[in-house]
């Protein structure tokens, strides 16, 4: 099959002929400039840290960023978390009360309440019993108004990273985006589809700031596409998204690039002992595979055992009204001692 994909065509009309907001800080981007008097955006003159609207663009951000990540910074958007980066997706190239999206349970809840809040419908093509996107299923729910197919890989709440076979097949046989959240790509082995980003105009790739960065509580969610798709994201996202604290503790901690790594595989280290703990329990029946910073186990009662859990002090996620999870906890990996006290805590229950 030929892929038929147009920006052009995806967009919806009226963003195509917006014209943006240009806040004062837009018009002049020399931030680091000497000497100059800024009495161009009625701001408070009297210094303090953070009386000056920050960088709509984030420049310094998203220099280190495309550095670390392969990619130029025309290619980048950040959001206030990757809710705000969906969202914008949505608001984008989503025409309300006609278009539609796909999505893919057992996965991540925020796609279905994105197109519920956009007015936008929402077909779900339920992943295979091995947790595989139905590219078959998908395809065939494909009409022309389907805008984009959200792919959650590594998946959240299953852990395992969706087959390179069944994406490419999306990204060739899908005239619209194909958007895949890697969230929790930094615990995988598997490559991210960032390094194949310029060969598919339809690829759209979420990350975050909130996972193996460790920056939850500052909100930063990263976009990759194209640079025309993130010119028409730029058109529509708030002026100051990202505030200046934020703006800085990020670049303080992405350039942290040794410490990020070690973080990291402490938790792959401490995810195998969870594995190890769960396998010897009677009531866990299965440990399914992943490659994210989470485990999915099935149990014998979900309910009982995440309320016994919870008498203990020790809060996990049921998932068992999930598609696929009936019955499946998800356990977070924290660190060794908080490990130590959640493994303790299965083993007298």
């Amino acid at each position: 099959m030929v892929n038929r994909f147009s920006l052009e065509k995806l967009v919806r009309p009226n963003i195509a002929r917006l014209k943006p907001y240009s806040s004062a800080r837009d018009e002049f981007k020399d931030f680091a400039a000497l000497d100059m008097v800024f009495l161009d955006a009625n701001e408070n003159p009297y210094e303090n840290g953070v009386n000056r609207y920050p960088d709509p663009q984030q420049r310094n951000l998203k220099s280190i960023l495309a550095d670390q990540k392969g990619v130029n910074a025309n290619q980048i958007l950040l959001g206030n978390g990757s809710d705000e980066v969906l969202d914008l997706l949505f608001r984008a190239f989503c025409e309300p009360q006609q278009d539609n999206v796909i999505t893919l349970p057992p996965t991540y809840g925020m796609y279905k309440v994105l197109a519920n809040i956009n007015n936008v419908e929402e077909r779900e093509v339920v992943l295979t019993e091995n947790f595989e996107p139905n590219v078959d299923a998908i395809l065939q729910a494909v009409d022309s108004r389907t805008k984009m197919i959200f792919l959650c890989s590594p998946n959240n709440p299953t852990g395992n990273v969706f087959s390179v076979d069944s994406v490419l097949r999306l990204l060739n046989e899908f005239d619209g985006f194909v958007v895949i959240d890697e969230a929790y790509i930094d615990f995988s082995e598997k490559q991210s589809w960032l390094a194949r980003i310029n060969e598919f105009p339809n690829l759209i790739i979420s990350q975050t700031l909130s996972k193996a960065y460790g920056m939850a509580g500052i909100r930063i969610g990263l976009c990759f596409a194209s640079a025309e798709v993130i010119n028409i994201l730029n058109k529509i996202k708030p002026p100051y998204n990202i505030n200046e604290l934020s703006q800085l503790k990020a670049i303080e901690r992405v350039v942290d690039t040794e410490g990020i790594k070690k973080e990291v595989a402490s938790i792959i280290r401490e995810k195998q002992v969870l594995e190890e703990a769960l396998i010897e329990l009677p009531y866990v029946q299965v440990i399914y595979p992943s490659e994210a910073n989470f485990v999915l186990a099935k149990v014998d009662d979900a309910n009982k055992r995440y309320d016994q859990l919870i008498e203990k002090g020790v809060v996990i996620r049921n998932r068992t009204t999930q598609e696929l999870c009936e019955n499946c906890l998800r356990f977070t990996v924290g660190t060794p001692e908080e490990n130590e006290k959640l493994i303790n805590a299965l083993s007298s229950i």
